[in-house]
C-alpha cells in the first residue's frame, strides 16, 4: 500500500465533496487527520496537474479540470446530471434541438451534460469557451452577487468589444446584467450563427449551473421565441426543483 496515494484520493474526495464551497487547506489537513506540511505538498500537485484548482480570493480548493474530465465530464456533478437527465431530454425532444448543463469555472463554461437532436443542419458548440461569448457563461455571471461580478472583472476584465459589444464598459456591463436579472434567462447569437438561450439552475437558492438551448440561428425566430424560452426557463426551474428536494 503506497500511503502517499491513498492521501491524495482522500484528498480529491474532500474536495469533491460540496464542490461548489472552497475547501481551505487548513481545514482539509484537520478533517483527514493529515500533517499540515504533507497536505500542502500533494495539493501543490495536484494543482500542478489540474485536478485541484486554487482560489485566491477566497482562500481555498476547489475540484479542477482534470476532475471534471474524469467519467464522462462530470464525476463529482453526478447528482446534477441526475437531476437534469429527464428534463434535458424532455427539452431537446419537444424543441427540436440540443440541448446542454454547462458550469462555470474561473472565466470558462464548461458542459457537463448534453443532448443532441438530429436534425439535418445541425448547431455545434465547444465543450469549453470562455463564459462571454455564450449564453450560459453570461448567465451565471449575470445572476451572481454584485461582489462576485467586481471580483470576476478584476480577475478576467471586461468582456472585449468584439466578443460581447453590449457589455464591453462597465456601464453597459451593469446594463446587461440588469437586464438578464430581469429577464431570468439570457440569450445570444454567436459569429459562426449559432443562437443560445440559458436560464439559470439552483440547488437550494444557490446557482449552480445553467440549462441552455443551442439551436441555427436561421430556425429561431418570433413566432418560436416565446416557446423556447418559456419551455427553457421552466426546464430549469423543475431540475433546481429536483436538487432542492
Amino acid at each position: 500500500m503506497i500511503q502517499v496515494i491513498h492521501r491524495a484520493f482522500d484528498i480529491l474526495e474532500y474536495v469533491a465533496n460540496d464542490p461548489e464551497r472552497p475547501k481551505p487547506l487548513g481545514a482539509i489537513a484537520r478533517d483527514l487527520s493529515l500533517n499540515a506540511a504533507t497536505t500542502a505538498n500533494i495539493i501543490k500537485t495536484l494543482v500542478t496537474r489540474g485536478y485541484v484548482e486554487k482560489l485566491e480570493l477566497q482562500k481555498g480548493y476547489l475540484p479542477g479540470k482534470k476532475m471534471h474530465s474524469l467519467g464522462s465530464n462530470a464525476i463529482y456533478k453526478q447528482d446534477l446530471i441526475e437531476a437534469s437527465d429527464e428534463e434535458v431530454l424532455k427539452l431537446s425532444r419537444k424543441l427540436q434541438e440540443n440541448v446542454l448543463i454547462a458550469i462555470l469555472k474561473g472565466d470558462t463554461r464548461i458542459v457537463i451534460h448534453h443532448h443532441i437532436y438530429k436534425q439535418m443542419v445541425q448547431a455545434t458548440t465547444q465543450d469549453e469557451k470562455k463564459a462571454y461569448d455564450s449564453s450560459t457563461g453570461r448567465l451565471m455571471i449575470a445572476m451572481q452577487s454584485d461582489e462576485f461580478q467586481t471580483k470576476f472583472i478584476l480577475k478576467h476584465g471586461l468582456p472585449a468589444a468584439n466578443v460581447w459589444y453590449e457589455a464591453s464598459t462597465q456601464k453597459k456591463f451593469n446594463a446587461c446584467v440588469k437586464k438578464i436579472r430581469e429577464d431570468g434567462y439570457a440569450v445570444i447569437e454567436c459569429t459562426d450563427q449559432i443562437l443560445g438561450i440559458a436560464a439559470p439552475i439552483y440547488k437550494k437558492e444557490v446557482l449552480i449551473a445553467a440549462l441552455s438551448v443551442y439551436i441555427p440561428a436561421f430556425r429561431f425566430d418570433e413566432t418560436k421565441r416565446e416557446k423556447i424560452i418559456s419551455s427553457t426557463t421552466k426546464a430549469a426551474q423543475n431540475i433546481s426543483a429536483k436538487l432542492s428536494a
